[in-house]
């Protein structure tokens, strides 16, 4: 009996994935914890940087554990479960670039933006064997139409700036994830120095993502398929006025867009 059980699994072992990934993420929750500080009464965040690189070799290690699933695994989480973990690893990788070369650089921008030169184009993990860029993670994948449909994605994921929607301080996982894209879109939304209504001119003015992703927050998610519509939810964070509140919710504010903040989020306390 035993020298058939044995037999039925080494029969079974090829079809068995190598790795099987924790869910959970809770390595990556323990180090955001650790490193990264809610600021402006939650709004926003900041990381540790200099904190950070003491903990690279965990960093590496966590990237490492999400590289070697495959793509048949991959194929096997259902669809939380795959934008969870996709985001994890676009923000581990953009972690440990700050990391390998802080105290050298005031943004991300510094380390290449021409298109010709961009680090968002530069093949800095693997993603199913394959080298693999944060653009190709972002655009091809996350954002590509079919996969997720989500505009929420935007705020799934950090470019270690200022001016990009917050960083969480927990990982994303597939149980929890609705609530928390809903949770990081309104205090991204919330954060009046970044989204607005500005009462001497009557403009609403928001942040450029909104300008660059037009297409993804207009796609029709919820309903929603203009901009006035999209901001008109969000109402009463972007304005405190009744009366402001009401044009924006009628779309009668006109929307303008904020330049991007690309300095570095870094924590300096």
């Amino acid at each position: 009996m035993k020298r058939l059980l044995l037999t039925a699994l080494l029969a079974l072992a090829p079809l068995l994935p190598a790795y099987a990934l924790d869910h959970s993420h809770a390595a990556w929750s323990a180090l955001l914890k650790k490193h990264v500080v809610l600021i402006n009464e939650g709004k926003t965040s900041q990381v540790r940087y200099a904190n950070f690189v003491k903990d690279r070799t965990e960093v590496r290690a966590y990237i490492t554990s999400l590289e070697a699933v495959t793509k048949a695994e991959y194929d096997g989480f259902n669809k939380n479960q795959k934008m969870a973990y996709l985001a994890n690893l676009y923000n581990a990788v953009t972690i440990d670039l700050m990391i390998e070369h802080y105290g050298k650089i005031k943004s991300i921008r510094d380390l290449g933006f021409k298109p010709w030169d961009s680090i968002w184009k530069k093949k800095l993990f693997k993603l199913f064997g394959n080298e693999y860029t944060l653009d190709g993670l972002e655009h091809e994948t996350l954002r590509a139409k079919g996969s997720f449909d989500d505009p929420r994605v935007h705020y799934s994921v950090n470019c270690a700036s200022v001016g990009c929607p917050m960083l969480g301080n927990e990982a994303l996982t597939a149980d929890k994830l609705d609530a928390q894209l809903n949770d990081l879109e309104k205090r991204f939304l919330s954060d009046r120095s970044r989204n607005r209504f500005n009462a001497e001119t009557g403009n609403l003015e928001v942040s450029k993502i909104y300008d660059w992703f037009k297409v993804d927050f207009n796609s029709g998610f919820k309903g929603v398929t203009t901009s006035q519509a999209y901001f008109g939810k969000f109402a009463k964070l972007l304005a405190d006025k009744p009366e402001h509140q009401k044009l924006i919710e009628e779309g009668k504010a006109e929307i303008k867009f904020l330049d991007y903040d690309w300095t570095l989020n870094d924590a300096k306390k």
